[in-house]
């Protein structure tokens, strides 16, 4: 005989998701069936208003792999409510996104609503005025299990988890996936931080830091929706194949507007076909760069050597030397943008013409101003004294004419750092010049001294350790009038510029009252992984607090000789491919080619990173340099030493393999013919 829906709990739960999904499609088909023939002024607001409801239908969208809810709120008394009123309690499911019924009761609360808030922060010795929370384990879409704390009773002693930590540890194929059922308090303590101040977080492999920033924009987007709307939101990532990673996250918590990009996506004003050595690039990186194109860009302002006559009608109106020199000294003086000051000068000039008029009894207008302003001779005296001023051809000129930059780098840079950025053959022109991306960056900071550059309300910026000082600054001037969440590892720098400290980068970024928080629980690499890693931190992060992981299971860990080179490597990818999820072979960049021949001879499929993986093809070959930011189920680890080896020095090598070495969620294999670096074996 089956148990009636009312006795079993599973059973109503299951009933109240479908009863959610019904109220969700409702909702969809709501808007979808929205007309707005009769409500638009014109073409324009109606072009305006579908793009909206077509925003709002893709929101909508109900993922049938994704849970909608994940938890279960119980609250001793409505929240808001006197306790000593002692009013019944309400019962809140959390989840991704509202949902509400027909009549606007809510089915599913926003996890970003203040009360979801307990979900994550209520502890035993902090219940919040939580009776039950009950979390949710599904398969796929569907509702399966469930677990219950009862938060608010002594007699229960607190234990872990159990769906908590099977979420965390469920094997993951294809691109990173959201944390919104597993974020921890000091977690939710980052994402829910107010949008006025910025935030730093220090994080080791696996503490949730790049999920943290991305939650943090969607709980930003939700608190501040208005505000964000007009001022643009911005996620930073280190390379392509890292922006497709993570790129499905936001669109899954109904987040559709957030823009992403590379750092050398927002520099991209020339086209870049060069590379510069490593020495050449840390000092065009440099933050000591930005006075030297400022120099070079100010030193184009002539002092004037005669003045302005303006003829107009039967009069002529002279502008005197050093009257227009005091214009121009008051100009420098207030420290507004090159071309600012550039587009005053004429208006400057006029103004002074007008107050000769008026002196001489005429009523002159603004009429009068501008059209003294487009005069010939003040047009010509502007070009004379503040020309304009191309950024690409100014740093052109730098790095082509030794002189040029032997005189504005007097007491900056020098000789030697001034041979290194000079180009070995001028070039010709901006369009056949060698542009570097440390180029193109030098190119962003001469636009923004010439222009100010559009600042957004708040930009996440991941992976920050590995930007230079110039870098930081074309970050910065993305959020001047804004925010940052900005997000990295001291330990995986792996740039020969690689940041030494957050006070110092926070300071290139303008950012310097952000708040640091480090992150030092580990979620996703296992406890043996993440302490063989950590042998590295005092050599490359002395002083670094080394992650502890939270895992009850240890994973898989095995280091292994491979005498049979690749064959070997090959033998444990296959080996690895027999279990669930994803696996990735990492190795040296100079050995891929290898790897990927081998991997054909025996018939595995493989894709490279930044491509999707699927149920058949789960391997994924990663070369070192592109694993940062990555993570697979399992991982092979191929030739650590080659690994090294591979970077211009023994630091950079060490970090780029503590990278390599924490990228597998649940089992790690690390093949090698030769010997292990030695502080691997210490």
């Amino acid at each position: 005989m089956s148990t009636p829906v009312h006795d079993d709990p599973l059973a109503r739960e299951r009933a109240h998701l479908a009863a959610s999904r019904s109220a969700l499609r409702a909702m969809r088909e709501d808007v979808e069936s929205l007309d707005i023939t009769d409500v638009t002024a014109n073409w324009v607001n109606a072009a305006v208003l579908e793009n909206q409801i077509a925003e709002r239908v893709k929101a909508l969208a109900d993922l049938s792999g994704t849970p909608l809810f994940f938890g279960r709120l119980d609250y001793l008394h409505a929240p808001g409510a006197e306790r000593a009123e002692g009013g019944e309690g309400e019962r809140f499911y959390v989840g991704r996104r509202h949902v509400h019924d027909a009549d606007g009761d809510p089915m599913v609360i926003d996890w970003r609503a203040p009360v979801s808030q307990p979900f994550y922060r209520a502890s035993k010795k902090d219940p919040m005025d939580v009776a039950l929370r009950r979390r949710f384990g599904y398969t796929g879409g569907d509702l399966t299990a469930y677990e219950d704390e009862h938060l608010s009773d002594p007699a229960e002693e607190a234990v872990t988890s159990k769906l908590l930590q099977q979420e965390i540890e469920r094997p993951r194929v294809g691109p990173m996936r959201d944390i919104v059922a597993t974020i921890q308090p000091e977690q939710d303590e980052i994402v829910r931080a107010g949008l006025a101040g910025s935030v730093c977080v220090q994080g080791g492999p696996g503490t949730g830091k790049t999920a943290v920033g991305l939650h943090r924009v969607a709980y930003l987007l939700y608190a501040h929706r208005e505000r964000l709307a007009r001022t643009g939101t911005l996620v930073i990532g280190p390379n392509r194949s890292f922006l497709h990673y993570i790129e499905q996250v936001l669109p899954a918590l109904g987040e559709l507007t957030v823009r992403q990009a590379t750092v050398d996506d927002l520099v991209a004003h020339v086209e870049v076909r060069g590379a510069d050595e490593a020495a050449t690039a840390v000092v065009k990186g440099d933050a000591r760069m930005a006075e030297v194109l400022r120099r070079a860009l100010y030193s184009h302002v002539t002092p004037p050597t005669e003045g302005v006559v303006v003829v107009r009608g039967s009069r002529r109106w002279r502008v005197a030397a050093y009257e227009l020199e005091e214009i121009v000294r008051e100009l420098l003086a207030r420290d507004i943008r090159y071309g600012a000051a550039r587009e005053a000068l004429p208006q400057r000039i006029a103004h002074a013409v007008l107050v000769q008029m008026e002196r001489a009894g005429e009523a002159p207008d603004d009429r009068v101003q501008n059209a003294v302003a487009r005069n010939a001779a003040v047009k010509a005296a502007v070009k004379a004294v503040w020309p304009q001023v191309e950024p690409a051809k100014l740093v052109l000129r730098l790095l082509s004419d030794a002189d040029f930059l032997a005189e504005h780098a007097e007491g900056v840079l020098t000789e030697e750092e001034r041979k290194a950025v000079l180009w070995v053959k001028p070039a010709r022109s901006v369009r056949s010049a060698p542009w570097s991306p440390a180029d193109a960056v030098l190119i962003d900071e001469t636009t923004d001294l010439v222009e100010r550059t559009h600042s957004l309300g708040h930009v996440v910026l991941d992976e920050a350790q590995d930007l230079s000082p110039m870098q930081y600054r074309a970050v910065g001037r993305r959020c001047t009038t804004g925010s940052a969440t900005v997000l990295g590892d001291l330990a995986q720098g792996t740039t020969p510029w690689a940041t030494r400290s957050w006070a110092e980068a926070l300071a290139h970024l303008g950012k310097e009252e952000a708040v640091v928080e480090e992150l030092t629980a580990g979620f996703r690499v296992p406890t043996d992984v993440i302490a063989y890693a950590s042998r590295l931190l005092p050599h490359i992060a002395p002083g670094l607090t080394p992650v502890a992981s939270i895992r009850e299971n240890p994973g898989l860990f095995e280091v292994r000789t491979a005498p049979g080179g690749t064959a070997d490597v090959v033998a444990a990818c296959r080996e690895l491919l027999e279990r669930e999820g994803s696996v990735g072979l990492i190795a040296a960049d100079a050995r891929v080619a290898e790897l990927a021949a081998a991997l054909g001879t025996a018939g595995i499929g493989y894709v490279g990173p930044g491509e999707e993986t699927t149920r058949t093809t789960r391997l994924t070959l990663v070369p070192a340099s592109l694993a940062k930011g990555l993570e697979y189920d399992y991982v092979v680890l191929d030739e650590p030493r080659a690994v090294v080896d591979g970077e211009p020095d023994e630091r950079t090598g060490l970090r780029r393999l503590y990278v390599a070495l924490t990228r597998a969620v649940s089992g790690l294999v690390v093949t090698h013919g030769t010997g292990l670096p030695p502080q691997l074996t210490a």
